[in-house]
């Protein structure tokens, strides 16, 4: 399992141990299906974490936004554990003069994003924006409280867990006025050659035995994530 430092609902120690919402999901169904499969964490920043997935070196990896073009070379798990009525926002320094009230006015911006992480269309293929690629939110609020960037994109309420976890100054930021919303779901994927696996098969049905009798929602639940509406949970 790939796994990427995204406090609180991925961690990796000072001594490389790995634990977080996904571990807990997969353990919860490995002691369904196959409890004597022990779980091997591999610790990565994200963007390595995404294509070590695309290129099958590891078997699983959680916290991704379903994207076409992802849909290529993963396979998502249903439904999704993390589900969130959200905003991508845009975040700023306090001190600062940068307003943005609209998409137009991101231009000229340099912007940090997570490296291979995705958001939404319109941001996602404006290839004219200037973004800052870096491995994690907390490197990119450091750049932003440093004056390096101009903004952070981030989604709205993990962001402002993950600051409060990480015990960031965040009332030194301010939100621009401009914000995309909408639902934001988070799924657990496969490699493409795992998915094919007799016990890959057998833990997305057990994903959607789990949604359904509402364990998910009681592992999800000590994260501050909201329950998983029952419409996404189908067969």
């Amino acid at each position: 399992m790939a796994v990427d430092h995204a406090p609180p609902f991925s961690e990796i120690d000072h001594h490389g141990e790995s634990q977080g919402l996904i571990i807990d999901i997969l353990s919860e169904l490995l002691k369904e299906t196959h409890p004597n499969y022990k779980i091997k964490p591999v610790p990565c920043p994200f963007s390595r974490c995404v294509r070590m997935l695309a290129q099958g070196q590891v078997d699983v990896m959680g916290g991704l936004i379903k994207t076409n073009r992802r849909e290529q070379t993963m396979a998502f798990v249903q439904p999704p554990y993390m589900v969130l009525s959200s905003s991508f926002v845009f975040y700023a320094n306090k001190n600062s003069d940068i307003e943005v009230n609209n998409f137009d006015e991101l231009t000229g911006k340099r912007i940090a994003v997570m490296r291979g992480a995705a958001y939404y269309k319109a941001f996602d293929e404006d290839k004219t924006l200037n973004r800052v690629p870096v491995n994690s939110e907390h490197v990119a609020f450091d750049l932003l409280l440093k004056g390096r960037v101009d903004l952070v994109l981030s989604v709205e309420e993990t962001a402002e867990v993950a600051m409060r976890t990480l015990n960031q100054p965040f009332e030194q930021l301010k939100k621009v006025n401009y914000r995309h919303t909408n639902n934001i779901y988070g799924h657990m994927a496969f490699s493409q050659r795992f998915a094919k696996t007799k016990l890959a098969i057998k833990l997305q049905r057990t994903m959607i035995k789990l949604a359904k009798s509402g364990q998910l929602n009681k592992l999800v639940a000590p994260y501050q994530l909201p329950a998983i509406p029952p419409a996404l949970i189908s067969e």
